[in-house]
């Protein structure tokens, strides 16, 4: 498959820079997968397709402060994105301008925090910081995507992380948990709805781009993950009692199908997923999928053409566009069923 498979037109004013004032507030477009019909709810009204003992499964991780603003000795500005701790005070970065930063450069941050450039990585930059990763927390903002083109505010602490987030470890939010509230995820127990977690650090490399014509050619940013045996445990329950699990958000999926075994079951498993899903791979987990709206050419919608169909979800996107709806990470939801 081509890479210009996945493209759409997307107006620049459709992504969304702000989220709403409430969480739960946001539109919902709803794909039936079965009656190949699009419509569009409310995020609220997400359990209404949902039974007892159906399953939601979250990714409960928590993410850090990773973008650090500095300047080289010669007074020009760089800015270091973390991205993975390699050992004690050695990170793979993505830097930016990333040409000027040869090996042996020096950045100078906030409080004569320092970083040393090793090397060139396998993506992005070698550091080495003069200070352990609590302060490099304590100096670092939080890490918006690059399509939110303004600054990070105090209010971003609090909206670019979902209600349940407990894992240390992403440099990027499971934007597609942002819209529940803990009211919400009551009302859902409440009506007798498993809610289970799995952890995966989502990382910078979510929004990598791909840069093969030929899509099978491209290779996947690994990311840690961790399904302990208490989530397998509900998963497997669910889909021996032929009720359905909802992934929210394409990381969940992927953890899911991470630890798929062959008779439909999750094992209990951690270590590290490079798994990708394009259209033709078969979801072994995953019955139903709460997911943002994704960007073009990007291996997320990649993965949402491979559970509904590509041109079904191009077909759906372009509804999206032409009603208006918020697009990316502070954005509106798409349920598929």
């Amino acid at each position: 498959m081509k890479l210009s498979d996945f493209d759409y037109n997307l107006p620049e004013g459709l992504i969304a820079q702000y989220p709403l004032k409430e969480r739960d507030a946001s539109r919902m477009l709803v794909l039936e997968r079965s009656a190949e019909k699009i419509y569009e709810k409310a995020f609220k009204d997400l359990t209404n397709y949902l039974n007892a003992g159906d399953t939601i499964v979250l990714n409960d991780v928590k993410v850090m402060p990773a973008r650090l603003l500095g300047k080289k000795d010669t007074g020009a500005k760089i800015e270091l994105f973390l991205l993975e701790k390699i050992k004690d005070n050695v990170y793979k970065v993505l830097a930016k301008p990333s040409k000027r930063l040869k090996p042996g450069a020096k950045v100078i941050f906030k409080d004569g925090v320092s970083a040393t450039v090793l090397g060139n990585a396998d993506f992005g930059k070698t550091v080495q910081f003069s200070a352990p990763e609590e302060k490099l927390r304590e100096i670092a903002q939080v890490p918006l995507p690059p399509y939110i083109t303004r600054n990070p505010e105090k209010s971003d602490e609090e909206r670019y992380q979902t209600v349940y987030a407990k894992s240390n470890g992403a440099t990027a939010s499971p934007t597609a948990g942002l819209h529940f509230t803990e009211a919400m995820l009551n009302e859902i127990k409440a009506k007798g709805i498993n809610v289970c977690y799995v952890t995966l650090n989502v990382s910078y490399g979510t929004f990598a781009p791909v840069l093969e014509d030929e899509i099978e050619d491209h290779k996947m940013h690994e990311e840690w993950f961790n399904l302990t045996q208490d989530t397998a445990d509900i998963v497997n329950e669910t889909k021996n009692r032929k009720n359905k699990v909802l992934a929210v958000g394409t990381t969940t999926a992927r953890t899911l199908e991470t630890c798929a075994l062959e008779e439909g079951t999750v094992a209990a498993k951690e270590g590290r997923t490079g798994l990708f899903i394009y259209p033709g791979y078969k979801f072994k987990i995953v019955d139903e999928l709460l997911t943002n709206f994704h960007i073009p050419k990007s291996t997320l919608l990649m993965l949402v053409s491979a559970f509904v169909g590509r041109e079904f979800i191009l077909d759906a996107y372009k509804k999206a566009v032409e009603s208006k709806f918020r697009f990316f990470s502070y954005g509106d939801c798409m349920l598929i069923v």
